[in-house]
């Protein structure tokens, strides 16, 4: 049985992958409530973004934290393909719940099934991550916290829409992404729990990229682009302020000769 760190640089990587983690989903937050008050092409673009912003906050998370994994006795690749499709599956289901969230006029029903869709896509996309692990050796899974991994990406991913439903004051936003990134990154790690690894020695080369050739250019290029996203959406203003805008021009254009 080969010896796991999930912490190979300290807390470097756990706390950089909770900050990518919050980092999302106050982006995704933020992009869902701006949707819930515009119409048309402008909902649904928002509505991308934000489901954009939550599944890549979610994969940079997981892929920065997997920076700090490591296993006694052999190295790490990692399947380049699979972990392209985790990426995939992460913003589109996220994008299912988000969208049932932003259209559905039954909010009820719709955060219940956006946040079991939203919560088992999460889950999906670790779990897939690892899938694309090799090594030297074979995994195998705590079947009973694979389920309790689950059961906190649903509840994430409820208590997150809960929230673009529900809250609109920016540092509420703000505070509720703190929580959401929290939960998100503890899933995470109890899905590492589940972990084992049987370590078979071995010279053959393994197949797929290491963390620097691939995951890490991926990694910094989605990170870049939720902090461009982020500036972009904190620059833009609010249907609120466009209104409060418009009201303060009338008088002025009305007095204009």
């Amino acid at each position: 049985m080969g010896h796991l760190d999930h912490a190979a640089f300290g807390w470097l990587t756990p706390a950089l992958s909770y900050v990518m983690a919050c980092i999302g989903a106050a982006l995704g937050l933020r992009c869902t409530v701006r949707a819930l008050t515009a119409t048309g092409r402008s909902r649904r673009n928002w509505l991308i973004t934000g489901a954009s912003a939550i599944g890549t906050g979610i994969w940079t998370m997981h892929f920065v934290a997997m920076f700090g994994f490591s296993v006694t006795g052999t190295e790490i690749r990692y399947n380049v393909p699979l972990t392209v499709v985790s990426l995939v599956v992460a913003m589109a289901v996220v994008g299912v719940g988000v969208f049932a969230v932003g259209y559905s006029k039954n909010k009820g029903r719709a955060l219940f099934l956006g946040g079991l869709t939203t919560g088992v896509g999460v889950a999906s996309m670790h779990y897939l991550g690892m899938a694309a692990l090799r090594l030297h050796g074979e995994v195998h899974y705590d079947p009973a916290m694979v389920g309790l991994s689950v059961l906190i990406a649903v509840a994430a991913a409820t208590a997150a829409l809960w929230a673009a439903l529900n809250i609109k004051a920016p540092v509420a936003v703000a505070v509720a992404s703190l929580v959401m990134g929290a939960a998100v990154t503890s899933m995470h790690y109890t899905g590492m729990m589940a972990v084992s690894v049987d370590v078979t020695p071995g010279t053959a080369e393994l197949s797929g990229a290491t963390t620097m050739q691939f995951i890490f250019p991926l990694a910094v290029g989605l990170g870049s682009y939720l902090f461009l996203t982020s500036a972009f959406v904190a620059l833009s203003p609010t249907a609120t302020e466009r209104e409060a805008s418009a009201s303060a021009q009338r008088p002025l254009e009305s007095a204009l000769p």
